[in-house]
């Protein structure tokens, strides 16, 4: 019995890591990467050959760089090329997004190439997933100056989160709420100072009132000018 027991027990090991294993098999990889970049598909996506003649596909971390039909579009790809392209880096992998890509800060030579794309205006700080402060220190730095990007007219200095959700959002929820963002105050009788959350407001136009209004900026997180997209989006 005690055999049959002890059986048992390695055998459902055994089968929960062949399910991790084939589910997540970067997981059980160290999570560092070395190798040479043979594709870059924009500004901050790249493909990696590594050991055992493997591509793997790396989205740089922490930042956000504009689309290809944004303005700087080719120009940020290019910056990113330079400094990359054909040559050995590594990856230090922080997690994996939906589309299957490896997030990472990717290094040449000892450089970030991450915060160098932020410090030469060819990216945004991409403020959602941002946790090194540095990044932003470089941005603000980098718009001081007008290098990159930031010498562009304002008018198409457009966060590229921000364009792709324009483009996503042709919905009429979506226009019922820029609808409302361009209401001038009203007398809906709503007040500064009785909420502070998202899950106290009772309306889309009730989260508008208080992060235009009161400047209840925790209503939205990713400053997009959208409040609470629980109820908003």
């Amino acid at each position: 019995m005690f055999l049959i027991k002890f059986s048992n027990k390695y055998l459902y090991l055994l089968f929960f890591f062949l399910i991790i294993f084939i589910l997540f098999p970067w997981a059980l990889n160290a999570q560092e990467y070395n190798g040479r970049v043979v594709g870059v598909s924009d500004g901050d996506t790249i493909t990696v050959l590594i050991s055992g003649n493997q591509q793997i596909k790396v989205r740089l971390a922490e930042i956000d760089t504009p689309e290809s039909a944004q303005p700087y579009g080719s120009r940020s790809k290019q910056k990113l090329s330079d400094l990359i392209f054909n040559k050995n880096v590594t990856i230090n992998v922080t997690d994996k997004d939906r589309y299957g890509r490896l997030v990472g800060r990717v290094y040449v030579d000892g450089v970030d190439v991450n915060a160098t794309m932020v410090e030469i205006g060819a990216a945004w700080v991409y403020r959602q997933y941002a946790k090194d402060q540095n990044l932003f220190s470089l941005e603000e730095k980098a718009r001081e100056y007008k290098i990159g990007l930031w010498s562009l007219p304002e008018s198409e200095r457009v966060p590229p989160w921000e364009w792709r959700k324009q483009k996503r959002n042709n919905s009429p929820k979506f226009n019922e709420v820029e609808k409302i963002r361009k209401q001038p105050v009203n007398n809906s009788g709503f007040s500064c100072g009785s909420k502070s959350t998202c899950g106290q407001m009772s309306s889309c136009e009730e989260a508008m009132f208080y992060l235009n209004q009161c400047g209840l900026t925790r209503l939205d997180r990713d400053r997009d000018g959208v409040p609470c997209e629980s109820i908003c989006r």
